[in-house]
């Protein structure tokens, strides 16, 4: 409990195939799934400037991914942090690893975008 991620409201056993799904088959709900997958962790202005999305946009998703059980957030100072849930079964990493191959040109996109915001703590001076 360390470091900082809420564990306790994710439900894992209630994470069906079906569920998955239905939470990944918005495209900015797949994006950002798929990002956090590849970054290990992101706050939201990441997430927006990565996808050229807006604020409430993004975050209306990740609440979503978050009720789905997907992901999970900590707060540090005003930003808040959010990566995939610690113990996702081994069937819904392998469906995450192929949508991410499938992805791969839209999330080289996107890895750029977040490149050029440099690294942590620049971010957060420049952009959040």
């Amino acid at each position: 409990m360390g470091s900082g991620f809420m564990t306790a409201s994710v439900d894992l056993t209630h994470l069906t195939p079906i569920r998955l799904f239905k939470c990944l088959s918005d495209e900015t709900r797949l994006l950002v799934t798929l990002l956090i997958r590849l970054e290990g962790e992101l706050c939201v202005c990441e997430m927006t400037h990565a996808l050229g999305e807006s604020q409430p946009k993004v975050s209306r998703h990740l609440a979503q991914l978050r009720e789905c059980g997907l992901l999970q957030d900590r707060r540090d100072g005003q930003w808040v942090f959010y990566r995939l849930a610690d113990e996702l079964p081994a069937w819904a990493t392998v469906a995450l690893a192929a949508a991410e191959s499938g992805e791969s040109s839209r999330l080289e996109v996107s890895k750029a975008r977040l490149a050029a915001m440099g690294n942590r703590p620049e971010r957060r001076e420049i952009f959040c």
